[in-house]
């Protein structure tokens, strides 16, 4: 089995040690991903687009979506991210996880891992 890794170059990739996807044994396993913004729906659609992107390089998309997991540190913003995440997915809803947690700086409102299927 070959395992392909996929950066984005972003900050934490390099000062933690991770990648922001990686695909192997048929899927595209995306990081959990922050996005910029003031706002938790600007930090959602920046994080959806990094994940897109990625999802890309590894020849997926959303539709190949099989499960998402959503971090927040404050369940209550998640609602306003829903036209986000229903557009994003469309017709091919993955499995859903919300959690309430700390992330990893107080700025961030929310975080979003995704599992996909890898093109065949």
């Amino acid at each position: 089995m070959t395992i392909r890794r996929i950066s984005s170059g972003g900050e934490f990739e390099a000062k933690i040690g991770y990648c922001r996807a990686v695909v192997a044994g048929g899927f595209v396993h995306v990081a959990g991903t922050v996005g910029q913004g003031d706002t938790v729906v600007e930090q959602c659609r920046a994080a959806l687009a990094t994940i897109e992107k990625a999802l890309a390089e590894a020849g997926a998309s959303f539709a190949d979506a099989v499960r998402v997991t959503y971090y927040l540190p404050d369940a209550a913003e998640f609602e306003p991210c829903w036209p986000l995440l229903r557009a994003a997915f469309g017709d091919n809803p993955p499995v859903a996880t919300m959690i309430e947690a700390a992330l990893i700086d107080p700025k961030f409102r929310i975080e979003i891992e995704l599992t996909a299927l890898a093109p065949a």
